[in-house]
């Protein structure tokens, strides 16, 4: 089970880190061209969000990778696991389809990281 916990998690980590890079260096015009619901929120935000990804990231492979503070690993995919509730929302209420589907795969990846995790499923 750790072996899969590793690997749920590094691509979960593979994708937050890719976008909240990309809403962190983009432009407002360039972000809009891949993700127009940025419409919705203020730059800031959006800037935001990107923080998040990139922190939640880190926090699902260096704490349990260095042995240090690893309860923050469940925390950073619990609040991940949030993030992707907020996406279904904004994408469901602009009837973004499209990104559903990936939303809740990400999701039930990164509850099933937090519970491995917290539960001790890797040990």
């Amino acid at each position: 089970m750790n072996l899969a916990l590793w690997i749920v998690a590094g691509l979960l980590a593979a994708v937050y880190l890719g976008t909240g890079i990309t809403k962190l260096s983009y432009s407002r015009e360039r972000l809009h061209a891949q993700m127009p619901w940025v419409d919705d929120f203020s730059t800031t935000s959006v800037k935001l969000i990107g923080a998040a990804e990139v922190l939640g990231a880190v926090g699902l492979i260096v704490p349990e990778a260095t042995g240090t503070a690893e309860v923050l690993t469940p925390i950073a995919a619990a609040c991940l696991a949030a993030l992707q509730a907020g996406a279904i929302s904004v994408h469901a209420r602009r009837h973004e389809t499209e990104n559903l589907a990936l939303n809740v795969f990400l999701l039930l990846a990164a509850v099933f990281v937090a519970l491995g995790r917290a539960l001790g499923w890797g040990v």
